[in-house]
Order: C-alpha cells, then structure tokens, then sequence
C-alpha cells in the first residue's frame, strides 16, 4: 500500500530523511494522540505499543484495503529498494507481528525456539527465528507445513495431531527456552505451557476465541512466564524488513485479483 505522509501537504515538518520518492509502509498499529512514554530507553520503546491512544489500521485509521492512505510520518517504515510490494506487504503485518513475538521471548542465539502453528504467522515465525539465531522446533497437526517448516530451516519438527508434543521436546532437547503459539487453536496454547523448559517464556501470538487452562502448579514451580504480544513497534518494523530485505525472511505468497 503506498502511503502520503501527512504534513507533506499541511507544510508541516516531516522527518528529514523522508523524500517523495522513497516507498513507505506501516504496520496495523500506529500512535496518534495522547501522552507517550519519552525517552529511548528498552522500557519506553515497550510502552508506546500498548498506549490507549493507538490507532489500528484499517479500523480507526484508513489502510488495508487501498492503494493509497495517509499516515503520520512517525509511524510508517522505509520500504527496502530490492523488494517488490507483494513480497514487502506481509512483512509489515505477519512479519513484525512474529519479529516481536521471538523478541518477547527473551531467547538468545543458540537457544530453543518452538513455533506452534505453521500457517501464515508461523511460517514467517521459523524464518525469522533462524535469522535471529535460534534453534527452531516446528509443531503443527499437518504434515503438509511441518514438511514447508523444514525446508525453511526447522531444526526438527512434530505432528500435534495425535499427540502432546512435550514429552518429546522434553525428552530430545529438555523443553524450550522460548515457545510462540501462533496457531488460532485453543489445545495449541494448552500444550504450550508444557513445552517450556524450566525459566522458559511462552508468548502468545494467535488470537482464538475463548480461553485455556494454566496449570499453577507447573506454572508456578517452573516459573515459566505467559505474556501476550501484539504488533511490534517502529523499531521492530525496521528491523524486520532489514531481514526481508537481505534475503533471511520471504513470505509465501500467493496474488490473486479482487
């Protein structure tokens, strides 16, 4: 989608390194109003996504569905030269989504990543994962995607159909440092809490309707953290097409006319 920065037209001050001619995106969420955690501290930077006065695009703000939109120039992404707008588009809404999921992890290189749900958020989830470094555990309930996660990089993978997939990532590597459920399945976040490894973090990606069991216990006993994570941030987004723009992260895409 190609985006007029408001305040082009307005003469107001637009940020210096915007020109007419670069191609700019943004992701489903953007601030507009209201007062904003200041500084560049990791913890502002945190804050600003979860301010009550953002905007969503496509609901409060114009995007989405369109050719063009306006947007703020604080809140939209330098597009990279070497990608096409097909292969860009995902990248700013699947791929920042998963990005800053892996982030919330807290995982570090080299450790154990598990993705639950190879779909449109998962397969993107695996290639970013190995970018980032990560050891990358596939799980899924079709073997048509666990064969699609390998050939991104799954470091190995596991059928949920008929089974709790803990018992063997407990067995073969001990449980997961991180674990990102990005399947809109209810079992698949039940199960999540068992795959984590003791001090691990599950992150919760897939919004299903309804809710799940936490087992306290366990919870509690392993101190394995639960937190939710929404669309990443200004920051994240740029980081993330820096990755898609070096050839590490390519969503599966399919154009078809309206």
């Amino acid at each position: 989608m190609a985006i007029t920065i408001a305040g082009e037209r307005r003469g107001a001050k637009v940020p210096d390194f915007w020109s007419r001619h670069h191609r700019r995106g943004r992701s489903g969420r953007e601030q507009r109003q209201g007062r904003r955690p200041r500084g560049r501290s990791l913890v502002a930077h945190r804050l600003r996504r979860l301010l009550r006065s953002l905007q969503n695009t496509g609901y409060s703000v114009d995007g989405g569905d369109a050719e063009y939109a306006k947007a703020d120039p604080r809140f939209v992404g330098k597009l990279p030269k070497n990608l096409e707008m097909t292969a860009v588009a995902p990248v700013l809404c699947a791929g920042v989504t998963v990005y800053k999921g892996l982030k919330e992890t807290g995982t570090k290189p080299g450790d154990w990543v598990v993705i639950s749900g190879i779909g449109g958020l998962g397969h993107m989830a695996v290639q970013y994962a190995k970018a980032m470094g990560r050891h990358v555990v596939a799980v899924d309930i079709a073997d048509e995607k666990l064969e699609f996660a390998k050939r991104l990089g799954a470091d190995m993978t596991i059928i949920a159909a008929n089974q709790d997939p803990a018992d063997e990532i407990a067995r073969t590597i001990g449980g997961a440092h991180g674990v990102l459920v990005t399947a809109v399945s209810r079992p698949a976040f039940a199960q999540a809490l068992g795959i984590a490894r003791r001090g691990g973090t599950v992150v919760l990606n897939g919004l299903p309707p309804g809710d799940f069991p936490v087992p306290i216990f366990d919870v509690v006993l392993k101190r394995v953290t639960l937190r939710g994570s929404i669309v990443g941030t200004r920051l994240d987004l740029q980081e993330c097409l820096t990755f898609a723009a070096e050839g590490q992260v390519a969503a599966n895409v399919a154009v078809e006319p309206l």
